[in-house]
Protein backbone atom coordinates (compact mmCIF):
# COMPACT_ATOMS: atom_id res chain seq x y z
CA UNK A 1 0.00 0.00 0.00
CA UNK A 2 1.35 3.09 -0.79
CA UNK A 3 2.61 5.54 1.85
CA UNK A 4 0.16 7.86 1.22
CA UNK A 5 -2.37 5.90 1.69
CA UNK A 6 -1.16 4.84 5.25
CA UNK A 7 -0.98 8.21 6.16
CA UNK A 8 -4.41 10.41 6.69
CA UNK A 9 -4.19 14.45 6.55
CA UNK A 10 -3.77 16.65 9.51
CA UNK A 11 -2.94 19.74 10.54
CA UNK A 12 0.05 21.33 11.32
CA UNK A 13 -0.20 22.92 15.11
CA UNK A 14 2.48 25.03 17.23
CA UNK A 15 2.60 21.98 19.29
CA UNK A 16 3.98 19.14 16.66
CA UNK A 17 7.68 20.20 17.69
CA UNK A 18 6.87 19.18 21.12
CA UNK A 19 5.42 15.67 19.79
CA UNK A 20 8.33 15.51 17.22
CA UNK A 21 10.77 15.90 19.91
CA UNK A 22 8.90 13.99 23.04
CA UNK A 23 6.94 11.59 21.10
CA UNK A 24 7.70 7.48 20.46
CA UNK A 25 8.81 6.82 18.00
CA UNK A 26 7.54 3.61 15.75
CA UNK A 27 9.10 2.61 12.44
CA UNK A 28 6.26 1.75 10.18
CA UNK A 29 8.75 1.26 6.48
CA UNK A 30 11.38 3.02 4.60
CA UNK A 31 11.13 5.14 1.52
CA UNK A 32 13.38 3.75 -0.90
CA UNK A 33 13.27 6.85 -3.61
CA UNK A 34 15.09 8.70 -1.74
CA UNK A 35 19.32 8.43 -1.62
CA UNK A 36 19.83 8.55 1.62
CA UNK A 37 17.84 6.44 4.74
CA UNK A 38 14.29 7.70 5.44
CA UNK A 39 12.05 6.06 7.75
CA UNK A 40 8.40 6.32 7.70
CA UNK A 41 7.40 6.41 11.20
CA UNK A 42 4.19 6.90 13.75
CA UNK A 43 4.66 8.79 16.73
CA UNK A 44 2.80 8.88 19.95
CA UNK A 45 3.12 10.89 23.18
CA UNK A 46 0.15 11.57 25.98
CA UNK A 47 -2.40 10.71 23.74
CA UNK A 48 -1.30 12.48 20.49
CA UNK A 49 -0.06 11.23 17.68
CA UNK A 50 1.10 11.77 14.07
CA UNK A 51 2.61 10.76 11.14
CA UNK A 52 6.52 11.72 10.17
CA UNK A 53 9.68 10.91 8.54
CA UNK A 54 13.09 9.93 10.39
CA UNK A 55 16.64 10.05 8.62
CA UNK A 56 19.33 9.15 11.06
CA UNK A 57 22.45 10.89 10.86
CA UNK A 58 23.84 7.03 10.53
CA UNK A 59 22.15 6.27 7.25
CA UNK A 60 23.47 9.56 5.57
CA UNK A 61 25.88 8.78 2.69
CA UNK A 62 29.15 11.34 2.97
CA UNK A 63 29.43 14.37 0.32
CA UNK A 64 32.45 15.41 -0.98
CA UNK A 65 31.09 19.05 -0.66
CA UNK A 66 29.62 18.96 2.78
CA UNK A 67 32.52 18.04 5.15
CA UNK A 68 30.71 19.57 8.11
CA UNK A 69 28.27 18.54 10.76
CA UNK A 70 25.94 16.48 8.88
CA UNK A 71 22.49 16.41 6.66
CA UNK A 72 20.14 16.40 9.67
CA UNK A 73 21.18 19.14 11.78
CA UNK A 74 21.17 21.30 8.10
CA UNK A 75 17.69 20.45 7.75
CA UNK A 76 16.90 21.53 11.94
CA UNK A 77 18.60 24.53 11.13
CA UNK A 78 16.46 25.15 7.77
CA UNK A 79 13.04 24.73 9.63
CA UNK A 80 14.60 27.49 12.46
CA UNK A 81 15.13 29.89 9.59
CA UNK A 82 12.06 29.43 7.89
CA UNK A 83 10.52 30.10 11.43
CA UNK A 84 12.26 32.82 11.91
CA UNK A 85 11.38 34.14 8.83
CA UNK A 86 7.83 33.99 9.74
CA UNK A 87 7.11 32.13 6.30
CA UNK A 88 6.15 28.56 8.43
CA UNK A 89 7.83 27.25 4.72
CA UNK A 90 9.25 24.01 6.19
CA UNK A 91 7.65 21.41 8.40
CA UNK A 92 8.10 21.48 12.05
CA UNK A 93 11.37 19.45 12.33
CA UNK A 94 13.57 18.45 15.20
CA UNK A 95 16.99 16.52 16.19
CA UNK A 96 16.19 13.77 18.06
CA UNK A 97 17.59 10.42 19.31
CA UNK A 98 15.71 7.53 17.90
CA UNK A 99 15.06 3.41 16.90
CA UNK A 100 19.00 4.12 14.70
CA UNK A 101 20.80 6.89 16.72
CA UNK A 102 20.47 10.76 16.29
CA UNK A 103 18.85 11.82 13.31
CA UNK A 104 16.10 14.43 12.10
CA UNK A 105 12.35 14.31 13.00
CA UNK A 106 10.42 16.24 10.77
CA UNK A 107 6.25 16.27 10.68
CA UNK A 108 4.50 14.15 7.35
CA UNK A 109 2.97 16.36 4.86
CA UNK A 110 -0.34 14.57 3.50
CA UNK A 111 -1.04 15.90 -0.02
CA UNK A 112 -4.47 15.50 -2.05
CA UNK A 113 -4.63 13.32 -4.56
CA UNK A 114 -4.92 15.72 -7.08
CA UNK A 115 -4.05 19.41 -7.04
CA UNK A 116 -6.68 22.11 -6.75
CA UNK A 117 -7.70 23.57 -9.91
CA UNK A 118 -5.26 26.41 -10.66
CA UNK A 119 -2.85 25.11 -7.89
CA UNK A 120 -0.47 23.29 -10.04
CA UNK A 121 3.58 25.05 -9.39
CA UNK A 122 5.27 24.16 -12.67
CA UNK A 123 5.04 23.03 -15.59
CA UNK A 124 6.43 22.88 -19.13
CA UNK A 125 4.94 24.78 -22.12
CA UNK A 126 5.22 25.75 -25.52
CA UNK A 127 6.55 28.47 -27.37
CA UNK A 128 8.98 31.60 -25.74
CA UNK A 129 6.46 33.30 -23.26
CA UNK A 130 5.80 31.92 -19.81
CA UNK A 131 1.69 33.37 -20.11
CA UNK A 132 0.03 34.96 -17.41
CA UNK A 133 0.55 33.44 -13.77
CA UNK A 134 3.83 31.83 -14.64
CA UNK A 135 7.55 32.88 -14.54
CA UNK A 136 9.85 31.13 -16.77
CA UNK A 137 12.69 29.03 -15.41
CA UNK A 138 14.48 28.02 -19.08
CA UNK A 139 14.17 25.65 -21.91
CA UNK A 140 14.12 21.98 -21.25
CA UNK A 141 14.41 18.73 -23.45
CA UNK A 142 11.42 16.92 -24.03
CA UNK A 143 12.95 14.08 -26.28
CA UNK A 144 12.89 13.79 -30.04
CA UNK A 145 14.58 16.97 -30.52
CA UNK A 146 12.66 19.19 -29.19
CA UNK A 147 12.17 21.34 -25.95
CA UNK A 148 9.44 23.38 -24.49
CA UNK A 149 9.94 26.18 -21.33
CA UNK A 150 9.93 25.33 -18.10
CA UNK A 151 7.87 27.50 -16.11
CA UNK A 152 6.62 27.75 -12.20
CA UNK A 153 3.55 29.72 -10.84
CA UNK A 154 4.40 33.41 -10.14
CA UNK A 155 3.19 32.68 -6.75
CA UNK A 156 4.03 34.67 -3.17
CA UNK A 157 4.57 30.95 -1.54
CA UNK A 158 7.04 30.12 -4.02
CA UNK A 159 8.34 33.64 -4.12
CA UNK A 160 9.14 33.33 0.09
CA UNK A 161 10.60 30.03 -0.77
CA UNK A 162 12.86 31.15 -3.14
CA UNK A 163 14.44 34.10 -0.61
CA UNK A 164 14.42 31.18 1.71
CA UNK A 165 16.58 29.44 -0.42
CA UNK A 166 18.98 31.70 -1.02
CA UNK A 167 19.26 32.65 2.04
CA UNK A 168 19.96 28.88 3.94
CA UNK A 169 22.08 28.27 0.52
CA UNK A 170 19.80 25.30 -0.85
CA UNK A 171 21.59 23.21 -3.18
CA UNK A 172 19.16 21.28 -4.55
CA UNK A 173 15.13 22.55 -4.63
CA UNK A 174 13.85 20.37 -6.86
CA UNK A 175 9.71 19.77 -7.69
CA UNK A 176 9.47 16.68 -5.66
CA UNK A 177 10.45 18.79 -2.85
CA UNK A 178 7.79 21.31 -3.44
CA UNK A 179 4.64 19.71 -1.01
CA UNK A 180 0.78 21.59 -0.85
CA UNK A 181 -1.39 20.39 1.83
CA UNK A 182 -5.08 19.92 1.68
CA UNK A 183 -5.54 23.20 3.07
CA UNK A 184 -3.20 25.17 0.07
CA UNK A 185 -0.34 25.36 2.64
CA UNK A 186 2.99 25.06 0.48
CA UNK A 187 6.03 23.76 2.16
CA UNK A 188 9.46 22.34 0.88
CA UNK A 189 11.15 19.36 2.36
CA UNK A 190 14.72 17.81 1.68
CA UNK A 191 17.01 20.49 3.01
CA UNK A 192 20.30 18.85 3.73
CA UNK A 193 22.48 20.18 1.31
CA UNK A 194 22.50 23.97 2.77
CA UNK A 195 24.11 26.19 4.84
CA UNK A 196 27.41 25.76 2.70
CA UNK A 197 29.75 28.69 2.68
CA UNK A 198 30.55 28.23 -0.62
CA UNK A 199 27.52 29.24 -3.48
CA UNK A 200 26.13 26.07 -4.13
CA UNK A 201 22.26 27.94 -4.78
CA UNK A 202 20.70 25.35 -7.52
CA UNK A 203 16.69 25.90 -7.51
CA UNK A 204 14.31 25.55 -9.96
CA UNK A 205 12.82 28.91 -8.29
CA UNK A 206 14.70 31.47 -10.78
CA UNK A 207 11.69 33.53 -11.96
CA UNK A 208 11.85 36.31 -9.96
CA UNK A 209 16.17 36.79 -10.36
CA UNK A 210 17.11 40.20 -10.46
CA UNK A 211 13.74 41.21 -9.84
CA UNK A 212 13.29 43.38 -6.74
CA UNK A 213 12.32 42.10 -3.29
CA UNK A 214 8.98 43.16 -2.23
CA UNK A 215 8.22 44.96 0.57
CA UNK A 216 7.20 42.32 2.81
CA UNK A 217 10.25 40.18 1.98
CA UNK A 218 12.42 43.06 2.74
CA UNK A 219 11.50 43.10 6.51
CA UNK A 220 11.40 39.58 6.83
CA UNK A 221 14.81 39.95 6.26
CA UNK A 222 15.29 42.57 7.97
CA UNK A 223 13.74 40.89 11.22
CA UNK A 224 16.13 37.74 10.36
CA UNK A 225 19.27 40.18 10.73
CA UNK A 226 17.89 41.16 14.47
CA UNK A 227 17.81 37.26 15.17
CA UNK A 228 21.06 36.51 13.76
CA UNK A 229 23.01 38.60 15.89
CA UNK A 230 25.11 37.28 18.37
CA UNK A 231 23.50 36.35 21.53
CA UNK A 232 20.38 35.79 19.96
CA UNK A 233 18.24 32.99 20.75
CA UNK A 234 18.38 32.16 17.11
CA UNK A 235 21.59 32.46 16.65
CA UNK A 236 23.04 29.96 19.35
CA UNK A 237 20.13 27.60 18.41
CA UNK A 238 22.02 27.70 14.49
CA UNK A 239 25.54 27.66 16.16
CA UNK A 240 24.08 23.96 17.70
CA UNK A 241 23.85 22.79 14.21
CA UNK A 242 26.47 24.45 11.34
CA UNK A 243 29.84 25.64 11.92
CA UNK A 244 30.60 29.07 12.80
CA UNK A 245 31.82 29.38 9.51
CA UNK A 246 28.34 28.59 8.20
CA UNK A 247 26.51 30.63 10.36
CA UNK A 248 28.19 33.70 9.27
CA UNK A 249 27.93 32.99 5.92
CA UNK A 250 24.24 33.30 6.67
CA UNK A 251 24.50 36.43 7.77
CA UNK A 252 26.26 37.61 4.69
CA UNK A 253 23.42 36.36 2.61
CA UNK A 254 20.77 38.52 4.08
CA UNK A 255 23.21 41.07 4.37
CA UNK A 256 23.74 40.79 0.63
CA UNK A 257 20.10 40.19 -0.28
CA UNK A 258 19.00 43.45 1.89
CA UNK A 259 22.10 45.39 -0.06
CA UNK A 260 21.15 44.39 -3.64
CA UNK A 261 17.43 44.65 -2.93
CA UNK A 262 16.60 42.21 -5.48
CA UNK A 263 16.31 38.35 -5.49
CA UNK A 264 19.29 36.03 -6.27
CA UNK A 265 20.54 35.62 -9.76
CA UNK A 266 22.78 32.44 -10.92
CA UNK A 267 26.29 32.81 -10.23
CA UNK A 268 27.40 31.38 -13.33
CA UNK A 269 30.00 29.23 -11.26
CA UNK A 270 27.61 26.40 -10.18
CA UNK A 271 24.88 24.92 -11.85
CA UNK A 272 21.84 26.85 -11.76
CA UNK A 273 19.78 24.13 -11.97
CA UNK A 274 19.11 20.87 -9.95
CA UNK A 275 19.35 17.17 -11.77
CA UNK A 276 17.25 16.02 -12.35
CA UNK A 277 14.52 18.81 -11.99
CA UNK A 278 12.27 16.43 -10.31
Amino acid sequence: MPASERIPARSVTVSDTDLLTRGELAVQGRIREASNAVLLCRVTHEGREASCVYKPVAGERPLWDFPDGNLARREVAAYEVSEALGWNLVPPTVLRDGPYGEGMCQLWIDQPEEPSEGGELLALVEGEEPGDGWKAVGLAEVGEGRTALLVHADDVRLRRLAVLDAVINNGDRKGGHLLVDAEGRLFGIDHGVTFNTEDKLRTLLWGWAGEPLTAEMTEALKALTSALGAGEPLALRLAELITEAELDAVRARVDGLLASGKHREPSGEWPAIPWPPV
